[in-house]
């Protein structure tokens, strides 16, 4: 399962409604690929319309639709935002992951 935190939750609502995605219908995907300083990197984007190989979880009124492939390497995950004096965006704690790099947006297993 990967979890949504308050915070994170009221970021994807607002965002969807400004790209024009509903929030109580429509998902965001959340992914894994090869690249970044350590290995591999997130994906974050929306999306209206799930695929054959998509698991689907609910948590804080968002809809969360990850490929199979990449949830075995984000199980347990939580998305959260910051908002801090370090930057805005999302952050996800993985606990899968052994490393990360400086920015957060990649890590290794």
């Amino acid at each position: 399962m990967i979890k949504v935190s308050d915070d994170a939750s009221k970021k994807i609502v607002s965002m969807m409604q400004e790209d024009g995605f509903d929030a109580a219908k429509d998902y965001v995907r959340v992914g894994v690929k090869s690249g970044g300083c350590s290995g591999l990197s997130y994906e974050l984007k929306f999306d209206k319309e799930l695929g054959e190989n998509d698991k689907v979880f609910e948590d804080n009124h968002v809809k969360i639709a990850v490929e199979k492939k990449s949830f075995l390497y984000l199980a347990g995950t939580i998305l959260e935002f910051s908002g801090g004096l370090n930057g805005k965006g999302f952050v996800f704690n993985n606990p899968n992951a052994s490393r990360t790099c400086g920015c957060g947006e990649s890590f290794s297993l």
